[in-house]
């Protein structure tokens, strides 16, 4: 019985967020933006987050150089090393981490600010003062989500490299010349606006995602550090699968980076 019922509050939960989608939709399509709120909630997703996200981007960078600089070495590809680094960060990395870090920091946020909100009636308060929760909570924070993710995806997608050229001209002695130049030669325009695409997608589904299990949230103080629970996974869930598909759909074919030499 207590499976059942985690399995029906599961589903309805994703039923109430497809459902919560199609009415941001509708709002924003009718202009209907709370600009002091989608501020506010910019300057939480985007200046209080940029920290950790170049941190973990520079670490990452760093990481992926090392693993992969002896290798290349070894086959006489060391020169490819900065192309490859700059094709793993604009494509997978950088977006993807970009927003697991906003996914457990904002995400869970907007989750325990909108539960606690429900439980304690201010969303029924609203109601009464005829203001839209929507237009008021919801909409503001998918908002800033789409803009701020892509934004610092591509300074996620800056810091890595510098990490990992850092790592390559001191650690492994290559140039710096060699390592932007192989940049050049792997990275295509497609592959840098992939990423702030993935960004803005990643950033709709964090913040529908958050806001919809903080709007169905019950059972008072329990219930919203369970939504709180629930809404990071529920967000890395739809991230990882989300990605899949959107690297289905853009990197199909073969792709037109050389190593140097060729």
């Amino acid at each position: 019985m207590v499976d059942f019922f985690k399995t029906w509050t599961g589903l309805h939960r994703i039923v109430a967020a497809i459902l919560l989608s199609g009415q941001v939709i509708v709002h924003l399509l009718a202009g209907k933006i709370h600009r002091r709120n989608t501020l506010e909630q910019m300057a939480i997703a985007g200046n209080e987050s940029i920290s950790i996200a170049l941190l973990t981007a520079v670490f990452v960078g760093m990481v992926f150089t090392i693993q992969v600089s002896r290798e290349f070495i070894k086959l006489g590809a060391g020169g490819a090393v900065g192309g490859v680094l700059a094709l793993a960060l604009s494509r997978e990395l950088s977006p993807v981490l970009t927003a697991v870090i906003l996914a457990g920091r904002i995400g869970s946020a907007f989750a325990a600010e909108i539960g606690t909100m429900r439980v304690t009636e201010q969303i029924d308060a609203l109601y009464m003062l005829k203001t839209d929760p929507i237009d008021y909570l919801v909409i503001p924070r998918v908002v800033a989500c789409c803009i701020m993710l892509p934004i610092l995806t591509l300074f996620s997608l800056i810091v890595g490299l510098l990490g990992g050229l850092v790592i390559a001209t001191n650690l492994y002695s290559l140039s710096a010349t060699v390592f932007f130049d192989s940049v050049r030669n792997f990275l295509e325009p497609w592959d840098v606006c992939s990423a702030p695409i993935k960004g803005l997608v990643f950033g709709a589904l964090i913040g529908i995602i958050g806001s919809s299990w903080g709007l169905t949230t019950t059972g008072g103080a329990k219930g919203v550090g369970q939504s709180t629970t629930q809404a990071v996974v529920g967000s890395l869930l739809a991230i990882f699968i989300s990605n899949f598909f959107l690297s289905w759909l853009m990197f199909q074919g073969l792709g037109s980076g050389n190593l140097p030499g060729q």
